[in-house]
Order: C-alpha cells, then structure tokens, then sequence
C-alpha cells in the first residue's frame, strides 16, 4: 500500500521538474511527496501511531485546545 495519510488519505502526486534554460526545454517527471510524519492520534478512543501529513497533524491540535 502506498504512504498516505490516516486522515486526509493525501499520496504522492506526479509532476515535472522546472526547466529554466534552453530552447527544447524537456520535462523531467518527478514525484512530490506528502510531507508524512508518525504521531499518536486518537481513532475509536484509543492512542493509534499512524502516519499524518503535516496539514492534518497542525489541524488535529488546533482541535485540542
């Protein structure tokens, strides 16, 4: 199964890298990442470790106060 968040369900996207110079300017694919990172949220009641992205975490504490 792909990195994805456990609340938002945001994956990997696919794009090019920019160019800047050059008449025949060839794309080059790349693949952007969600910024992922192992927190402790509640699912159920319960402390379940899961992968966030950074956006879902900032907002889950917002939440909390």
């Amino acid at each position: 199964m792909a990195r994805s968040c456990a609340v938002c369900g945001k994956v990997s996207m696919d794009g090019f890298n920019p160019q800047s110079s050059g008449m025949n300017r060839v794309r080059a694919h790349r693949r952007y990442q969600p910024n992922l990172q192992q927190t402790t949220i509640q699912l159920n009641g319960k402390p379940v470790k899961a992968l966030v992205c950074t956006r879902c975490q900032r907002t889950l504490s917002r939440a909390d106060r």
